[in-house]
């Protein structure tokens, strides 16, 4: 039986972003949609990049190994972006794994389909340049956060970061709509687990957080600014 989804969920990514009805649906057509139950691994680090896809509904985390066998959560993927296409369309390697964190559903491409779209509608390889090209420039930003920001900076900017992706008001503040642990957070932010439980309890006790097991709230965006911006809350 077809998977039902809203169509204008494509152009929320770069790629199909501006695209007509029309084109929209041969998009659609060309690409074969599935369900994905948490914990599924949509592709792993290393195997060749064959297939683009993007997100209809859910979250999927990107996670790289490093060579000394830790883990890194590079980011969280929402409905509408795209994950792998970059890498699958240059040939190469997929870099990390991709893991639904919730029950999903994906749209994915074989690259001949995703090569023949571009040949069909140029302004989609266009488009996924300038994709490439902006994840380049957030790598280099987080980079230089790891370079010249205190912790406690970065562990608020990326809290501020996975508000702004992933927020969804309620009563007592805004909430991170997926399960996320420590432990993410701590890859993300370039930490240790144990400075991200302190400094989360720190921020739970003065009311800019509200935080339990796999789920945080920002109850204060203004203080958690600051902190990013500055260091001090």
């Amino acid at each position: 039986m077809p998977i039902a989804f809203d169509i204008e969920i494509l152009r929320r990514s770069e790629m199909f972003a501006g695209l007509d009805a029309e084109i929209l649906q041969g998009v659609v057509a060309a690409g074969s949609v599935r369900r994905l139950s948490a914990g599924t691994r949509v592709f792993a680090q290393g195997d060749p990049g064959v297939t683009g896809h993007s997100l209809l509904e859910g979250r999927v985390k990107i996670v790289q190994t490093r060579a000394d066998g830790g883990q890194s959560v590079l980011r969280f993927i929402g409905p509408g972006e795209m994950y792998g296409t970059v890498a699958a369309l240059m040939n190469q390697a997929f870099p990390a794994d991709a893991v639904a964190v919730v029950d999903s559903v994906e749209i994915w491409w074989t690259i001949p389909a995703l090569r023949q779209l571009i040949r069909h509608h140029p302004e989609i390889g266009l488009r996924s340049t300038a994709a490439a090209g902006t994840r380049l420039m957030d790598l280099q930003g987080r980079m230089g956060e790891l370079t010249n920001e205190r912790v406690e900076q970065r562990i608020a900017r990326t809290l501020l970061r996975l508000m702004e992706k992933a927020g969804r008001p309620t009563g007592d503040g805004i909430e991170i709509d997926f399960p996320i642990t420590r432990q993410d957070l701590a890859e993300m932010a370039g930490s240790t687990l144990h400075t991200v439980s302190r400094t989360l309890a720190a921020l739970d006790q003065r009311g800019v957080t509200g935080s339990a097991r796999r789920r945080i709230i920002v109850r204060d965006p203004r203080a958690l600014s600051q902190l990013a911006q500055t260091g001090v809350g």
